[in-house]
């Protein structure tokens, strides 16, 4: 029995061993070889940078700010219409008129998303300082601000109206607050970044970025890079100047790592130092 046992436990080593080069062997073909392509910076100091961060969010929050306005014009046209101060030849009776209310819904909806979103967006390109966090938290939360804006009114208008059935009334309360839950779990920013982060993330001399995304990276050899051929290269500065305003967390957390590593180890060759010193004294 003990040699069986024994037996078994060398098969399912070698079973593992062997599972853990095919998975080693898988990964080294996944990854790619590298081209670079090296970037020079454009800008020294930080009024240079902010200033070309805020030219690159500049389109998308103006974008963002025309979607809104849109939804609350199209938020207004479901009201009139719902409260028939607006009438078609096919919204005067039903189904046309509950079909309109709610194509506008729809509508209102799909541009607060998109201007949540391209809002979002310009935040990382130009994040606000976080100095005042009253001014940082709306800065960063105005796409769930606007949403409440852009559906609420009409949920209200809709509910003490006492003129409207009480099925059209359920129906079309029903669906602007799924809207406002919609919009704005859609419009929440859950990776905020502050000026201040980005700024201090500007002083690597060497990082690697692609030509998509908002981050970029410390190593070349990072698990996120393993299937990207072309990598552009410069310093964090200007990385950040291209629209790369963050760090990439795995890439952060092995620095992190390597730095305690390394920490511990100098820590450990202190005594050993210390006692060849203290032998060496006569």
């Amino acid at each position: 029995m003990a040699k069986t046992s024994k037996n078994e436990g060398a098969s399912e080593a070698a079973r593992r061993a062997l599972e853990a080069a095919t998975a080693k062997k898988a990964a080294e073909k996944t990854k790619v070889q590298h081209t670079y392509t090296q970037v020079g910076q454009q800008s020294t100091n930080k009024e240079e940078l902010l200033a070309i961060t805020r030219a690159n969010a500049r389109p998308y929050r103006i974008a963002a700010i025309v979607l809104w306005a849109v939804a609350i014009v199209f938020e207004l046209l479901a009201i009139l219409i719902f409260f028939h101060k607006i009438e078609f030849k096919f919204t005067t009776e039903n189904p046309g008129w509950t079909i309109a209310w709610l194509v506008l819904l729809v509508l209102d909806l799909a541009c607060v998303i998109v201007a949540s979103r391209l809002w979002v967006k310009s935040n990382h390109l130009d994040p606000a300082s976080a100095a005042n966090k009253t001014k940082f938290w709306i800065h960063n939360n105005l796409g769930v601000i606007l949403s409440v804006f852009a559906f609420l009114p009409f949920i209200i208008l809709i509910l003490t109206n006492k003129e409207a059935d009480k099925k059209s009334k359920t129906i079309a309360a029903i669906a602007g607050a799924v809207a406002l839950v919609v919009a704005g779990l859609s419009s929440v920013d859950y990776n905020p970044i502050s000026q201040e982060e980005m700024l201090e993330a500007a002083d690597i001399d060497t990082v690697f970025w692609t030509a998509s995304g908002t981050v970029f990276h410390a190593y070349d050899d990072c698990s996120h890079l393993n299937h990207t051929v072309e990598l552009l290269t410069g310093t964090s500065t200007t990385a950040i100047e291209a629209g790369k305003t963050r760090l990439c967390k795995t890439c952060e957390a092995r620095a992190l790592r390597e730095a305690e590593e390394g920490g511990a180890a100098a820590d450990s060759q202190e005594p050993e130092q210390t006692q060849d010193t203290t032998a060496a004294t006569p």
